[in-house]
């Protein structure tokens, strides 16, 4: 049957048009070379589409240095790519295309229009233009390899349907982690690699909620928090990460940004014996908080105690807090002890609960974890174990903390190997 089907050749074959697929497509088209991008889905970006609560934040306006220093995974790894195209670059690249974009608190940029759409259809016009041939509801079955020589090489692909094949002399995997798989991401790349003897690196949920062993957390549902402080520990005590923001508790545990950027942490401790730390009030020392309990509990001393802290606390976190203290919630404040009040203070300052696992990949923003950095040249992203395939974005070992630093990696990894493809 396959005799049958014509022999559809390019110079480069892109299998995922995310963000990292799409633009590596745009780079090589606009250097002369033909090419096909194959995706399964209807649509270019379909995960973009959705990124950033349908605002998509496209990169951040930081320097050099701070870019760095927010890509704790592998950063070192992309430093010749995100010197090809930095987050300015990303920047220019859709000024030219024509999206206004607008810079929000803590350097990240996002579309004037406020619409992830809009990102993706700035990409999909892009590669109209460059004359990209993207083909949809193609699912890649599996990648054929040329190993009659010493050294492997990729020279084509077999799709599911009718089992089409298409042929290449370069091959660029952008299929993505495992995060939100209902728009595609499925972990196909890392089968794909492992096949060809490439080591993956065991691909875990990353910048998502994390759940909580304790039951009475579905309280708090909802509940949005400013300026706290989040410290995550180990089961010794030993510090992992804090960050000072917003957060919010969820049905099963806790989530927002603060929370987000931890659970990579937590990632590498597998979400086990692990404890967080929850500073309601970091502005203020344990002593000059216990002045302030103090002056509250003046002003209030006939209530009873669950009146006594509205001028501090949001309602419904009272209860719980109450309860965390040892109190009784129908005892006077007049009754209330220094040590009590002190024990109130501390709770306040140290919120304690008890990490037990993640959400799932399907509401985890990106993957930790895939592909072995060190089986890829860092320059070029060509495989070291097989010529012509390249690997760009989340298909790779590398991770950032939220604020558009992920979208940052997609988009300077899929430039590089567009920069870099050679016509065979």
């Amino acid at each position: 049957m396959n005799e049958e089907l014509p022999k559809i050749k390019c110079d480069f074959i892109v299998i995922g048009a995310g963000p990292a697929g799409i633009l590596a497509a745009i780079t090589a088209a606009k250097r002369g070379l033909s090419v096909i991008v194959l995706e399964k889905n209807g649509m270019i970006g379909r995960k973009l589409r959705i990124t950033g609560k349908g605002r998509c934040n496209i990169t951040n306006n930081c320097d050099f240095d701070t870019l760095m220093e927010n890509i704790p995974g592998n950063g070192r790894f992309l430093y010749s790519s995100l010197r090809n195209f930095d987050n300015f670059s990303t920047i220019d690249f859709f000024h030219d295309a024509g999206l206004k974009t607008v810079d929000e608190r803590g350097g990240r940029v996002f579309p004037a229009s406020q619409k992830a759409t809009d990102v993706a259809e700035t990409l999909k016009n892009e590669a109209k233009k460059a004359g990209v041939s993207v083909k949809y509801g193609m699912t890649v079955k599996e990648l054929i390899i040329d190993d009659e020589e010493e050294t492997k090489r990729v020279s084509g692909v077999k799709c599911a349907e009718n089992e089409m094949c298409f042929y290449a002399p370069n091959i660029l995997v952008a299929t993505g982690g495992k995060s939100y798989p209902l728009t595609g991401s499925t972990g196909d790349g890392y089968t794909w690699a492992e096949k060809l003897g490439h080591t993956i690196v065991t691909p875990k949920p990353s910048l998502c909620a994390l759940e909580c062993r304790e039951k009475w957390i579905s309280e708090l549902e909802g509940l949005s928090l400013k300026n706290v402080e989040f410290t995550l520990c180990d089961n010794s005590g030993k510090k992992l990460y804090s960050d000072f923001g917003e957060m919010l508790f969820t049905a099963k545990g806790v989530s927002g940004p603060i929370v987000l950027s931890s659970s990579r942490f937590a990632a590498l401790h597998d979400f086990k014996n692990l404890i967080t730390y929850i500073d309601f009030k970091p502005a203020l020392s344990l002593e000059k908080l216990d002045e302030r309990l103090l002056r509250d509990f003046e002003k209030y001393n006939k209530k009873q105690i669950s009146n006594a802290f509205g001028d501090l606390l949001p309602s419904r976190l009272i209860p719980i807090v109450i309860k965390q203290s040892g109190l009784n919630p129908e005892d006077k404040v007049y009754t209330i002890t220094k040590v009590q009040r002190r024990k109130v203070a501390e709770t306040l300052k140290n919120f304690k609960l008890h990490i037990s696992g993640s959400a799932p990949f399907a509401e985890a923003i990106i993957t930790m974890g895939g592909i072995k950095t060190s089986e890829i040249n860092p320059k070029t992203l060509e495989s070291k174990l097989c010529r012509g395939l390249y690997f760009a974005g989340e298909v790779i070992d590398v991770d950032a903390y939220t604020g558009g630093f992920n979208l940052t990696i997609a988009f300077s990894t899929g430039y590089t190997v567009g920069a870099n493809i050679q016509k065979d």
